[in-house]
């Protein structure tokens, strides 16, 4: 091969690099769960529900059931109830809005079951997509009116259930589906969702590992319990459950900057934010980006001081590599049929290991021996 042949090849190759890294992030897909059609929470702050609800759905496909539209709205009509009731008896001192956790479904599941969407669609007042800011304002209004009174009549539950009603609809006792009469329990047992299947995990240092404790997020208003694992257990659990067919719901941190809808990457890039350049930012998303190296250490830090923040729910369902070889994982969303790829965004491992804040999974994706540790085995 003579010399200019050489420069040539040379020329090529580094040309390629260049534009590849210039075209944006190429993703090959390792593993795809089925999941059901993107839907969109809209103006409300329920995405635990939306998020949830679309793994149980998926979990419905992976037993060989046929594609189901679940009603996010009945669970969170009810889990208001619920927080109505909490807030009262706090005095006020309790978390009162539209946020919730994974096991204000599964609670919600366990006390009332499930309907399929049609049943129970939540649009009450006149609009096509949800909004609860009237609603949720609302609410408020009335729950800080009732906690005024130096003593509470019998009446306020009631009042509270007639907004509930005015905006969300009645509660169905029962109701015909697909030429078939259920109550909301009998429906989901005839899915053959069992809420005591599925648990909930997180990764922190301020507790001990391998036991229970109360998540410190405002959303966790009940003082739900989450298994506690260390870091790259928690990855296990993640990577474990795809691999085998199970989906995961993933509560986390989408304000962080490297998380763009937009271009459908959630990167955590090595170099901070605020030490890059303007011409350095403007090409993160621009192709495979170095990231910085994340450890139990450094993810405890950020939950510490508030860089990480418990803010929006969403569903892993499935594995791939961009076009250098390194991990994403493919969320779906519940903004609508958005971004680059119409509500899908590819999150990188480095992302996953910073910013989750906690993850639901069916207990028989856990690995054996993580099991075993946790108790549950």
């Amino acid at each position: 091969m003579n010399k200019y042949f050489k420069l040539v090849i040379l020329f090529l190759l580094v040309s390629t690099i260049a534009n590849s890294q210039d075209a944006g992030y190429i993703f090959t897909m390792k593993k795809e769960l089925p999941c059901t059609s993107v839907k969109n929470q809209n103006a409300t702050s329920t995405c635990w529900c939306f998020s949830g609800i679309s793994m149980l759905e998926s979990e419905l496909l992976r037993v060989g059931k046929k594609p189901y539209d679940l009603s996010e709205m009945f669970i969170v009509r009810h889990t208001y109830e619920k927080k109505a009731q909490m807030y009262a008896r706090m005095h006020g001192s309790s978390s009162f809005a539209g946020g919730g956790e994974y096991g204000d479904l599964l609670s919600g599941c366990r006390e009332v079951g499930l309907v399929p969407d049609i049943a129970y669609p939540g649009l009450n007042y006149g609009e096509t997509n949800h909004n609860h800011s009237e609603m949720d304002a609302s609410l408020k209004g009335f729950m800080d009116a009732v906690i005024k009174s130096p003593k509470l009549t019998t009446a306020w539950f009631a009042g509270l259930n007639g907004i509930l009603d005015a905006y969300l609809g009645k509660i169905p006792d029962s109701f015909n589906y697909e030429g078939k009469t259920y109550t909301p329990a009998s429906f989901m047992k005839e899915l053959g969702i069992n809420p005591d299947d599925y648990v909930l995990i997180s990764s922190f240092n301020h507790h001990p590992f391998y036991k229970q404790f109360v998540l410190e997020v405002p959303d966790n208003w009940a003082a739900g319990y989450f298994y506690n694992l260390p870091l790259d257990e928690l990855i296990q659990v993640i990577d474990n459950s795809v691999t085998t067919g199970y989906s995961v719901g993933w509560a986390s941190d989408m304000s962080d900057k490297g998380f763009s809808m937009k271009q459908g990457v959630a990167i955590i890039p090595e170099k901070n934010w605020n030490e890059m350049t303007e011409d350095e930012g403007s090409k993160v998303f621009n192709g495979p980006h170095p990231e910085k190296l994340i450890t139990q250490e450094i993810r405890q830090k950020e939950f510490d001081n508030f860089s990480t923040t418990d803010d929006h729910g969403m569903h892993i369902i499935g594995l791939a590599t961009d076009q250098s070889g390194n991990t994403f994982y493919k969320v779906k969303n519940s903004w609508g049929v958005i971004g680059k790829y119409d509500g899908f965004i590819f999150v990188s491992k480095p992302y996953i290991m910073m910013r989750t804040t906690n993850i639901m999974v069916n207990k028989n994706a856990i690995p054996a021996a993580i099991a075993k540790k946790m108790g549950i085995l």
